[in-house]
């Protein structure tokens, strides 16, 4: 401790630096470095925050790595006081940003009236539940210093960053429980943050769909030909396609099913952000609210699939190939177009838009709505709901999401399939309907449907598993 108050005091000699913040940041440096070997690292700085009741979802290791300029993996003295005063000034400016009538003290009503801005409308209650998580002095107001103690080992950089952190860590009921698409500062846009994210989002489907791909490809040949081969079941199902083209038979799609995950991700984000400047064009620039945002996620979904729709053909009709059917994809595409002209590769388009709306509703309603219950019993908001919760979450709400939307999906597949099935009659999505009940029943909608539920919980572990290495192997929070 003495050593840092004696570096403090001469470099406030130095350069006329604030003695009482200097000495208030090498006490908390000796409080962090544990070892006391002159850094902190990443375990120091998480066990520090713990045991102070202050976990964080992984911003230790944010803040380590905005902190290192010698890029060592730790904070010495001089980059921890370095990190916390930029860190300080830019707390300093978002606190004089919701000070809106410059007393020195944020209320409620500025809470309200700052999240109002940036299209987020809570209620006095819930702006007050806000205040009362940073108010150590019961005032019901927030002065600079609680302020700056609440947030400076949060490594938040803008007002958006704390209206973002203040919807989630407290669930603000803003009349949506619907998620929308993720929200990037023009600093993570330049900064090449934005494509890592899509990266390691594709990079997660990949390797989900791999593992899942023999239960997908079952589903299909279920949603298909379950009409014609009744007798057809999950294991006997796999069995055939073993017995007719091998183990790699299972994967038979797959290569496609991956090769489209990246540039359906890319348009779906740049569609995004270019729908969202038009509805702020008409707005006069002003911010999105929630419901805008969703509808601009929503057409920006519909713009991806329709851009990468005959990639969707072009799998089902790979899937469900018999061994020499095709020598690959170039050969399936010219064989469908030489065979049936474009149109067949937009075959199931119109019930493929219209299930994203029953499964993406559903499916992102309820995962909020588990992820919120829980974090509600426990803490207030901080606390990480691990690995097992959020896979739990995930799955429980994707298994809801395919309830919902799954006769569409299975409607969308026969379309897709009609053409190279010989006696098929070529329905529309109506016809289809129409027949599949009248032939099957009501229970005809959902054939298929068990090895889809089977692929869930592999898929959403998977899946999240691999987001979440591979966001941190490239550097992104």
């Amino acid at each position: 401790m003495d050593k840092w108050l004696g570096w403090t005091q001469a470099r406030c000699q130095e350069n006329g630096a604030d003695p009482e913040r200097e000495k208030r940041w090498a006490e908390l440096f000796a409080q962090l470095d544990l070892n006391k070997d002159g850094r902190i690292d990443v375990h120091e700085l998480r066990t520090w925050m713990t045991a102070r009741g202050q976990p964080r979802n992984r911003v230790e290791e944010q803040i380590v790595r905005e902190g290192d300029t010698n890029q060592d993996g730790q904070l010495d003295f001089e980059e921890f006081t370095q990190y916390l005063r930029a860190h300080e000034k830019a707390l300093r400016l978002m606190f004089r940003s919701l000070d809106r009538n410059n007393d020195g003290e944020i209320d409620v009503g500025e809470i309200q009236q700052s999240l109002h801005k940036l299209g987020v409308d809570v209620s006095t209650a819930q702006a007050a539940k806000i205040m009362q998580s940073m108010d150590k002095d019961g005032t019901m107001t927030i002065d600079w210093n609680e302020w700056r103690d609440h947030f400076l080992f949060n490594p938040i950089h803008n007002i958006e960053d704390i209206a973002h952190y203040w919807k989630h860590s407290f669930m603000l009921d803003i009349g949506e429980n619907l998620t929308v698409p993720d929200e990037f500062t023009e600093e993570e846009k330049q900064s090449g943050v934005v494509w890592r994210h899509l990266m390691a989002g594709a990079m997660a489907g990949s390797v989900s769909r791999t593992g899942t791909a023999p239960l997908d490809r079952i589903k299909v040949f279920l949603q298909v030909y379950g009409s014609t081969s009744g007798r057809m079941r999950l294991w006997s199902g796999l069995k055939g396609m073993v017995g007719e083209g091998g183990m790699s038979a299972l994967w038979r799609g797959n290569g496609i099913n991956v090769l489209k995950i990246a540039p359906e991700s890319a348009i779906k984000f740049v569609a995004y952000e270019q729908i969202k400047k038009m509805i702020k064009g008409s707005k006069d620039g002003a911010s999105l609210r929630l419901r805008e945002r969703f509808l601009a996620g929503s057409m920006a979904g519909a713009a991806a699939q329709t851009a990468i729709y005959p990639l969707e053909v072009l799998k089902t009709r790979l899937t469900l190939r018999t061994t020499g059917q095709y020598s690959g994809l170039t050969d399936c595409a010219l064989q469908i177009l030489q065979k049936e002209g474009i149109g067949a590769f937009y075959k199931g388009y119109l019930p493929n838009v219209l299930g994203i709306i029953p499964y993406a509703g559903m499916d992102l309603a309820v995962y909020e709505t588990l992820k919120n219950a829980w974090l509600l019993q426990h803490g207030d908001g901080s606390a990480d709901p691990g690995v097992l919760v959020l896979v739990g979450c995930g799955t429980l709400s994707s298994t809801c999401g395919q309830v919902a939307s799954y006769p569409l999906a299975l409607i969308r597949t026969r379309m897709q399939a009609q053409a190279s099935l010989v006696g098929s009659p070529q329905l529309s999505m109506l016809g289809q309907l129409k027949h599949i009940v009248c032939q099957e029943g009501v229970a005809g909608l959902y054939r298929g449907i068990v090895p889809n539920f089977l692929k869930v919980i592999p898929a959403v572990s998977l899946s999240y598993v691999v987001y979440e290495n591979m966001r941190r192997a490239l550097g992104v929070a």
